[in-house]
């Protein structure tokens, strides 16, 4: 009776769940012994408390039946390793990136700010025996609420060109500032991020044919003149961190007429120079990046922008690497590394929603260790 009650007073109904409701199950309906919303609720769980692979998920499970079964009856069970390995394999990967979107969407209610959309490798997903190579996906960052917004799988026959409006086309960004490196620099993506409602920052390079010779023509010969002939707005900052001081200058300007009638990039409002200059032990180096951007020529906000997309790199890519060990991960089959790294990407969500101001890898622990701040933690979903 006691076991009830705690159940009762802990457990309930989880909203995450409702968001994969539609999700297609391909099992035969006459021999599922293990509900799609268990198996999805258990490896969630057992993601967040550590576990890297379907082993792994699977003991997670076993271990922690009676904790599992405050949310659902778990009536069977958990399903063997294999079991785990053969349903993700089977799920559609474009239709449960979609279900995690929208659960994403709802959790981080209207977008504000930069979103950031970078690829990612996961260098040892490859499968040789299948003729497949290495799993790529792109991921939509929210600098300002720290979320993952959405991700997807890079066709082997594709790139990120063609994906990124894929996943573009899923979002709600309306308002916000969307960057994206060099990849995914080109016309059609710009015109997509203007026809949702959004402004971007695209960094530029030499996969654009004249545009980024023209772009840093132009600031040339405007810097040789001191800027005379054209209005620009600026801003210098200095930062000294680990051994490392770097001075970074950024220059914007929206005098291109000329150059908006000789490229077609719709909603190209200015361009932009940032120069780098990092002092370190070893010397003096120096960089320079250009953009090209829908918003006006304010050099201090599209500074922050710009700086904002590293995010994606720091908060995301870099404690996918550390602390799930990304790349170690040798889930191979079928549509099972897309779907696995989907759960991932909740995790994190997960662990930046949990109700602590530890670190990821100490709320793992915490969530292993306790079963209320594990419980707690899904219930912020």
């Amino acid at each position: 009776m006691a076991d009830e009650d705690e159940a009762a007073g802990l457990g309930g109904k989880l909203d995450f769940l409702g968001h994969f409701a539609d999700l297609p199950d391909p099992r035969q309906a006459l021999k599922v012994l293990y509900r799609l919303d268990e198996v999805l609720l258990v490896t969630l769980c057992a993601v967040i408390c550590g576990a890297d692979g379907w082993v792994s998920v699977a003991l997670f499970g076993k271990t922690k039946l009676a904790f599992l079964r405050r949310f659902l009856p778990f009536a069977n069970g958990v399903p063997s390793h294999d079991q785990f390995g053969l349903i993700f394999g089977a799920l559609d990967a474009a239709a449960f990136q979609k279900c995690f979107i929208a659960w994403a969407q709802a959790l981080s209610g209207a977008i504000e700010g930069v979103v950031a959309v970078d690829g990612k490798t996961l260098r040892r997903s490859f499968d040789r025996a299948g003729k497949r190579g290495a799993l790529h996906m792109i991921s939509a960052w929210s600098s300002s609420q720290k979320l993952v917004l959405g991700a997807c799988a890079v066709d082997e026959k594709s790139n990120e060109i063609t994906a990124i409006p894929e996943l573009l086309d899923l979002l709600a960004i309306k308002g916000a500032i969307v960057t994206i490196d060099a990849m995914g620099c080109q016309t059609k993506i710009a015109a997509k991020i203007i026809d949702k409602g959004a402004d971007y920052v695209l960094g530029l390079k030499g996969n654009q044919g004249s545009l980024r010779t023209d772009v840093e023509l132009l600031f040339d010969e405007q810097m040789a003149r001191g800027f005379k002939d054209t209005t620009v707005s600026r801003m210098k900052e200095t930062e000294a961190d680990h051994g490392r001081i770097e001075t970074r200058e950024v220059f914007a300007t929206a005098d291109i007429g000329w150059l908006v009638e000789r490229h077609d990039w719709k909603g190209l409002k200015t361009i932009v120079m940032v120069h780098s200059t990092r002092e370190t032990d070893k010397g003096i180096e120096r960089e320079r990046r250009f953009y090209i951007s829908s918003l006006p020529a304010d050099a201090e906000k599209l500074a922050v922008a710009i700086r904002a997309h590293w995010g994606v790199e720091n908060s995301l890519h870099w404690v996918l690497d550390v602390n799930f060990r990304d790349d170690d991960c040798r889930i191979r089959k079928k549509n099972a590394p897309a779907n696995f790294t989907a759960v991932k990407r909740a995790t994190v969500n997960a662990l930046k929603k949990a109700p602590s101001k530890e670190s990821i890898k100490s709320k793992r622990l915490l969530a292993g260790w306790d079963h209320d701040f594990l419980a707690n933690t899904l219930r912020c979903l």
